[in-house]
């Protein structure tokens, strides 16, 4: 492929990643600050065509968000509430049920469980929420919790990462979400959620899960006060733990709003930025199959162009059952099949509905 770019270097290395080569993370970020959007767009559409070749996939999926009361006060959040403040929920089991039914008869195979970290969440309340929904959709697979929010009811339980886990297998979990990775750096971590479990500590829990047999995806928070080097770390420990198990299907890169939180004053960084970095982490991950770009972070528009960045998931339905960005002011998610299927085709792909685990659902 012809690739013109400022930095020689950088053209050498985008070469290497289209040719099947591992990159560094010396190498990466040279990319990050020497390489042209055009040509990192070039080079991560063709990494992409190698792994998942014009296919790029979206699911049928909702959101349960139990609570966004939560123990911890992350200075980027905007959806948490402290319990005696306004605007905070905790969802009932009958609430929870009601939510449930209305997705019955919808075709719908994943039901995705968030929440904030509740001070009085028990282990034993988070599996009642699981055996609910499982008895209620049986043939869904059900995506439970972030590691932050397990490891808050293990660690309260008196319970190891891999004993929990059966627990939460056993009561109908399929997988856990990538939530809660936020950015690994020390410096910056406890900077932006210095309450909240460390980056060592999510990627043990991942870890635990993949040894398990239990495939989840990770995700990257980006676009606040972390640096390029930072970014790319985190990527290189996810990297690094896809080598020991094999067990992420998908990562996430998820940015930064600024609405309604202290970190306000930073503003957002522009979408070349976004392209930028999700370029870089197809051509990074070598051993992820897929990346996704969220569209109820980025909205429709940024979202198609995200997918001549390498992008090849756009995540599903939602139907508007997921505050956690809306709360940061973007506007409330509403795509139909056909818009998310027509936002594919007109990025030049084939549309393809998936289940959690990446099978194509023929219908």
């Amino acid at each position: 492929m012809a690739i013109t770019t400022t930095s020689p270097a950088a053209a050498r290395l985008l070469e290497t990643a289209v040719n099947g080569g591992r990159l560094s993370t010396d190498d990466a970020l040279t990319l990050m600050e020497e390489a042209s959007l055009d040509d990192l767009s070039a080079a991560a559409v063709s990494v992409k065509r190698r792994i998942s070749g014009d296919d790029v996939y979206y699911n049928r999926n909702f959101h349960i968000e139990p609570t966004n009361i939560c123990r911890y006060n992350c200075r980027f959040c905007s959806y948490r509430r402290s319990p005696s403040e306004p605007g905070g929920w905790t969802m009932s089991l009958g609430q929870i049920e009601e939510q449930v039914k209305r997705y019955a008869d919808s075709g719908i195979t994943e039901v995705h469980l968030v929440g904030g970290v509740h001070p009085a969440a028990t282990l034993e309340d988070y599996l009642e929420i699981v055996r609910t929904v499982r008895r209620l959709m049986p043939e869904a697979s059900i995506k439970a919790f972030s590691a932050i929010e397990h490891i808050y009811v293990f660690d309260k339980a008196g319970v190891s990462f891999d004993e929990g886990l059966r627990r939460f297998t056993d009561a109908g979990m399929n997988t856990l979400t990538g939530g809660g990775a936020e950015i690994f750096a020390p410096d910056v971590r406890n900077k932006i959620c210095p309450d909240k479990p460390s980056g060592e500590r999510w990627l043990a829990l991942h870890e635990a899960a993949h040894l398990l047999g239990i495939k989840t995806n990770a995700t990257m928070l980006y676009g606040h006060i972390e640096s390029h080097a930072d970014r790319i770390d985190h990527i290189r420990a996810l990297r690094d733990l896809q080598d020991r198990t094999g067990g992420f299907n998908a990562f996430i890169p998820l940015k930064y709003r600024c609405a309604g939180n202290s970190m306000s004053h930073l503003g957002e960084c522009p979408m070349s930025e976004d392209l930028r970095t999700l370029a870089i982490s197809r051509l990074f991950l070598d051993n992820i199959p897929h990346i996704k770009a969220y569209w109820p972070m980025y909205g429709a528009q940024a979202t198609q162009t995200a997918l001549l960045y390498g992008t090849d998931d756009i995540d599903g339905t939602v139907a508007d059952t997921t505050r956690i960005y809306s709360m940061a002011g973007v506007e409330p998610p509403a795509l139909t099949l056909e818009n998310l299927r027509a936002m594919i085709k007109k990025a030049g792909f084939t549309p393809v509905e998936r289940d959690t685990f990446y099978n194509a659902i023929e219908r």
